[in-house]
């Protein structure tokens, strides 16, 4: 059996601390899944290393996702990437042109 390194194991591990997740807060055993209760509540909950610990709430799931995807306020500047018109060419995912 090929073991990692410990201090390997141990970066993975130090590069997840601080990550956040959303529950759905559902009575009983009802559904989890966050497209089937869009407006249940969500408990917000982040990881320290070892456990998941509470970290705050969210109102529904538009709220949850605005907290755990936020979006880049400054948009990159520079120049958009220009598009790349298809060449002249014969390859063999290209039809032949009637003629040829």
């Amino acid at each position: 059996m090929d073991d990692e390194p410990l201090s390997d194991w141990a970066k993975r591990r130090d590069a997840k601390i601080g990550r956040l997740r959303a529950v759905p807060l559902v009575p009983g055993d009802g559904p989890k899944g966050s497209h089937l209760n869009p407006a249940a509540p969500r408990a917000i909950q982040r990881w320290n290393g070892y456990a998941w610990e509470p970290h705050g709430t969210a109102a529904d799931l538009a709220a949850t996702q605005r907290l755990l995807y936020p979006r880049d306020e400054n948009p990159p500047t520079g120049p958009a990437p220009q598009p790349q018109p298809l060449r002249a060419g014969r390859g063999r995912h290209r039809k032949p042109r009637p003629g040829e």
